[in-house]
């Protein structure tokens, strides 16, 4: 039964170009193409990233965090509520209305504090900014060397200048051992962005990015079984050519230096714009659709493979709408607000102790303003009753 369902799976004419079979993709002599069960490795390698990102994290992130000033705010806790505390893990962390009421009537507290209670809850739950610093650090760690890396790789390789040389001699395009291991690390670096989506922050983008992350580990997986290799390739670099300057933006962000942040920011949206709205469309895709079909007949493979990349490029225009609402805001409002693409979490904002205790002192200066009010009102009171009675033992002496 599984080697019927394989064999169908994996047919040629689904997933490779007429004419075209997979025994053209086998090792020779001396000559290596892209096997499938190579991507095995990328599992073990997503295990070892998330490893080595923990000590970095720990050793390297964390200290760094507190030389360059990251402070933390600290939310008030809320008052212990057994009912709404099992109303908070069990059915949600942002009743509605009538649920609220409900509550209300159950604690016997007012509606208002109700409310207060779930949003000190929610404020509970958000991630330390220590830990939003580390996490941006190490992205920017892995983006900036696989960038780095992935442009050194690709330089002087002639599809990186011409696009029309992904086809040319496909597919008997051998697979280069840096290539082989470009593909492998940035393959394991996603899947281990999924092992740790559910202890990372969570983000309003998450399910975007649910979307981007196996949209990618499909691209590069296919690219790499079918040998689009050269057109993955250069699509891996791009996509990472914006983000780790978002990432450096964020760190700037957390450390308080809005300045620098902000024409970090800019810059980010500069080159976001330009690789992945600009370059992406008109030389990979524009490549894979239509130069491919000047050597090839369509086939099923050449719909999905250009499928992905739509989708990835409609989540490219997705998050350029929000980056350029921010810059919008930067370049006319005079700031830029919170990262609404990737640290804008589920909750409300965190009032800090600072800003609680101011609030209290103001309650506690006006309660203390209206009792000494009302002392001098029945000060003066007594006094005119004593005036009054004084007055009358005079005129009846």
């Amino acid at each position: 039964m599984e080697a019927t369902l394989n064999a169908w799976l994996w047919r040629h004419e689904y997933w490779l170009p007429p004419g075209i079979t997979w025994e053209d993709l086998q090792n020779s002599e001396g000559v290596q193409y892209p096997q499938p069960r190579d991507l095995f490795l990328s599992l073990p390698v997503a295990l070892g990233f998330t490893a080595f990102r923990l000590f970095f994290e720990r050793y390297v992130a964390v200290p760094l965090s507190k030389k360059l000033g990251v402070k933390e705010k600290s939310p008030l806790k809320p008052t212990p509520n057994h009912i709404l505390e099992i109303f908070y893990t069990t059915c949600t962390k942002s009743p509605t209305e009538s649920q609220i009421c409900s509550l209300s009537q159950q604690c016997g507290l007012h509606t208002r504090q109700v409310e207060r209670w779930f949003r000190r809850r929610r404020n509970q739950d958000r991630p330390s900014m220590t830990k939003k610093f580390c996490e941006a650090s190490w992205r920017f760690l892995f983006y900036c060397v696989a960038f780095s890396g992935g442009l050194v790789i690709l330089y002087d390789k002639p599809w990186f200048w011409d696009q029309r040389e992904f086809w040319v001699g496909y597919p008997h395009q051998p697979l280069l051992p840096v290539l082989y291991w470009y593909y492998i690390l940035e393959l394991g670096f996603y899947w281990s962005l999924l092992l740790t989506m559910a202890f990372d922050v969570k983000r309003k983008d998450l399910r975007e990015q649910i979307i981007h992350h196996f949209t990618t580990i499909f691209l590069i997986s296919f690219s790499y079984c079918a040998n689009y290799v050269r057109a993955g390739t250069l699509v891996m670099l791009l996509h990472d050519c914006a983000d780790y300057i978002l990432e450096l933006a964020k760190m700037f962000n957390y450390t308080k230096w809005k300045r620098v942040c902000d024409v970090v920011f800019v810059f980010f949206a500069l080159i976001f714009i330009f690789t992945r709205l600009f370059l992406f469309p008109s030389r990979v895709i524009y490549s894979t659709y239509y130069y491919s079909m000047e050597i090839f007949q369509p086939f099923f493979g050449y719909y999905f493979f250009n499928g992905l990349l739509m989708l990835l490029l409609i989540l490219n225009v997705f998050w350029a709408y929000l980056i350029l609402r921010m810059t919008y805001n930067f370049i006319f409002i005079g700031t830029i607000e919170k990262d609404v693409r990737s640290d804008a979490e589920e909750s409300d904002d965190v009032v800090s102790v600072s800003e609680e205790e101011k609030q209290q002192e103001r309650k506690k200066k006006g309660t203390a303003c209206f009792q000494s009010m009302a002392s001098n009102g029945l000060a003066l009171n007594q006094r005119k009753s004593t005036i009054q009675f004084t007055n009358g033992q005079s005129n009846l002496s």
